[in-house]
């Protein structure tokens, strides 16, 4: 591990899958190093999985089995900025379409419960403009929105 300062993800005996979901899905992503337990642990025995280093999109990560106790949780997320609708449907897809589940206003939960935000720049474009009225119909057209629609953003926005 080289960065000083890297996100710990806690899996339930998942990691390298997780991670090597996260490579294949995600650009400037790939699966590093992997630990395996030098002795029997709580959640596992020698010789499983402990560690899995891991980057998503150039942000290092470390994946650790530490059992079923703690659960991924909405409080963190990964963020990713798309730039047009087909990058947009296809992260959504692959993360919601391989056991994940919807959520609102471009949030998602891959299938170990990680949580997602799927964000065109559009969106963030749009309901940051300095026209007051344009942001807020923007942002009323987003809110019942699972997966953000940019076309339907954009018409908002106009008016």
């Amino acid at each position: 591990m080289t960065s000083k300062n890297t996100i710990c993800l806690w899996y339930d005996d998942t990691a390298l899958e997780a991670a090597q979901f996260y490579a294949r899905t995600f650009p400037d992503s790939a699966v590093g190093a992997v630990l395996r337990a030098p002795a029997d642990y709580p959640a596992g025995k020698e010789g499983d999985v402990l560690t899995v280093e891991f980057t998503v999109m150039g942000i290092p990560c470390l994946g650790l089995n530490g059992g079923p106790e703690f659960k991924h949780h909405e409080a963190f997320s990964f963020q990713v900025a798309t730039d047009d609708q087909a990058e947009t449907d296809r992260l959504w897809n692959a993360i919601v379409g391989n056991g994940g589940q919807e959520s609102a206003c471009g949030w998602c939960k891959d299938k170990w419960g990680l949580s997602w935000q799927i964000t065109p720049r559009t969106l963030m474009n749009a309901i940051s403009d300095p026209d007051r009225a344009a942001a807020r119909r923007a942002f009323e057209a987003m809110m019942p929105m699972t997966k953000i629609d940019i076309a339907a953003i954009e018409a908002a926005r106009r008016g």
